[in-house]
This record gives structure tokens, C-alpha cells and sequence, in this order.
């Protein structure tokens, strides 16, 4: 049998962070993970996914990551039962979580909270140690500051290259 999951989706709070009576950590969060297909008014649906995952990998987790973070994981669905106070059978279904990524930088993460919750999809940022100088070549950014530079707006990689890129529909893979 196989039970596998991977998940991307981002935090909806921060995870929760407990100690179990033997001294084990567990964490629990739950992932928004966006749908692939869009309704009649254009608008994108998310699935909220409620996760949880043990030991030093949850105080990793929790320590790494907040709300809005963008992470993958990979884990295993599991269902389990217990009776409420009101003697009520209750089922919950949930990844635990085996492996995760971060997939964001600090940086970005910071500049979305800054940013209300809004990060810039810029390619050409410096987290390669790369710096985009005034002529469009790529040098290595050695901690010093580019003057020349005055706006943050990616620049076109294969500007003054002199080479004309002709692509057909019949080119392309989809």
C-alpha cells in the first residue's frame, strides 16, 4: 500500500509548538494550499490541510517558520478517533509530516510582512550573490554596493546580446 503526500502551500498561523507528557515535541499547523483550477468568476479556491509533526523536526519547524511562510512537505495521511467531553466520537484526518523545505528566504519572508502579506515575484534578486549592474551583465556582488543601479526592476538578461530569439507556437511544449 502506498500513502504518500507532498504538499507547497503557506502557513495560516504560526505553527503550535506543545510538549507531550514524555517530553516529546510535537507541532501543528495548517497549510493553504492553492487549487489549479479557477471558478466562473476567475477566482482561485485554496484547501486548508491540517498537518502535524513530532520531535526535533517540530521544534525546527517552529522555530523557522510563522504564518504566511511558504513551505513543502512530505508526509503520510493518517485518521484518528477519541471522544470528546460530550462522550461524542470525533474523526480527524491529518498529514504527519516527515521531511519539509523552506521555500522562501528569510529575506522575502521579512519583505512580505513589511509588504502587507505582498512579495514581488523579482528573479534577479540578489540571493545568488549576483548584482545586476547598469549594463545588464551579471557580476558577482562582493558586499560592495552598485551605484549605478537606481532601480530595483529586473532587467533583460540578453539585452545588447545582438542574437534575435525566434520562437514559433510549434516550438513550444504546450
Amino acid at each position: 500500500m502506498i500513502n504518500r503526500v507532498v504538499l507547497v502551500g503557506r502557513l495560516t498561523r504560526d505553527p503550535e509548538l506543545r510538549t507531550t507528557g514524555s517530553g516529546i515535541s510535537v507541532a501543528t499547523f495548517t497549510l493553504a494550499v492553492d487549487r489549479q483550477f479557477t471558478n466562473a468568476q476567475g477566482e482561485r479556491g485554496a484547501d486548508f490541510i491540517s498537518c502535524v509533526i513530532w520531535r526535533k523536526a517540530a521544534e525546527n519547524f517552529s522555530n523557522f517558520t510563522s504564518k504566511g511562510s511558504l513551505v513543502g512537505i512530505d508526509g503520510r495521511i493518517q485518521t484518528r478517533t477519541y471522544d470528546d467531553k460530550d462522550g461524542k466520537r470525533v474523526y480527524v484526518t491529518e498529514v504527519v509530516v516527515d521531511n519539509f523545505s523552506l521555500l522562501e528566504s528569510r529575506r522575502d519572508r521579512e519583505a512580505r510582512g513589511q509588504n502587507g502579506g505582498y512579495t514581488p515575484n523579482n528573479n534577479y534578486g540578489n540571493d545568488n550573490g549576483m548584482q545586476n549592474n547598469t549594463n545588464n551583465n551579471f557580476q558577482p556582488n562582493n558586499g560592495a554596493s552598485n551605484t549605478n543601479d537606481q532601480s530595483q526592476a529586473p532587467q533583460d538578461p540578453f539585452a545588447g546580446s545582438g542574437d534575435t530569439i525566434d520562437i514559433s507556437d510549434d516550438d513550444l511544449p504546450f
